[in-house]
């Protein structure tokens, strides 16, 4: 079973990804939600992307940060939108991830340097999806899964109809039950072959 370090969306640590983490807990794996909002959520994207102006990405990647110190260095590295950007971070600068799991989103690895050779990650997101498909994410995710593979590393990017963000967040609006399950399938399949 893997150690996971899940970062929750710009709404917050929802009861949705709450239900996410638990979900691969049961599962058997071991999973560390860190609230990088310090208890506050958000009921829309909008309102969230505000507080991240005011609060800022630097103490977004800080926190994220601060949320690995103590935990193995052997963690698959994983989270929802915003929380791709401090995953990634970890998953490219702390040596030893077994593995990478992005949600709704994707930087360049170049953002972060290298990707480490050997890590394979896997991205999800809708083809519809105004920011993962309309702001570049979905390039981003294409470009790393073609260079991972050409160094023989383990890199999928699944794509889902529809036009929805935060799809596999249960307790949001934008909730996309059968692209959802279908997600929490595939990140169940990926993290057994880590095992």
């Amino acid at each position: 079973m893997t150690e996971f370090l899940l970062f929750h969306h710009i709404q917050g640590l929802t009861a949705g990804v709450v239900e996410f983490a638990d979900t691969l807990r049961a599962a058997g794996h071991t999973v560390h939600t860190p609230d990088l909002f310090e208890g506050r959520t958000f009921d829309s994207i909008d309102d969230g992307a505000a507080f991240v102006d005011e609060l800022g990405f630097d103490t977004v990647l800080e926190r994220g940060a601060a949320a690995a110190e103590g935990l193995s260095a052997a963690l698959v590295y994983s989270g929802f939108s915003l929380g791709v950007v401090p995953a990634q971070y970890l998953a490219q600068s702390r040596g030893g991830a077994r593995g990478a799991v992005f949600f709704h989103s994707c930087l360049p690895a170049s953002e972060f340097g290298e990707w480490p050779a050997g890590v394979p990650v896997e991205i999800h997101g809708m083809d519809a999806d105004p920011f993962f498909a309309g702001e570049g994410d979905i390039d981003a995710a294409r470009g790393l899964v073609s260079d991972l593979t050409a160094a023989r590393t383990h890199a999928k990017l699944w794509v889902y109809p529809g036009d929805q963000h935060l799809f596999a967040d249960s307790s949001l609006d934008s909730f996309a039950p059968d692209a959802a399950a279908l997600l929490l399938e595939r990140t169940l399949q990926f993290l057994a072959t880590l095992d």
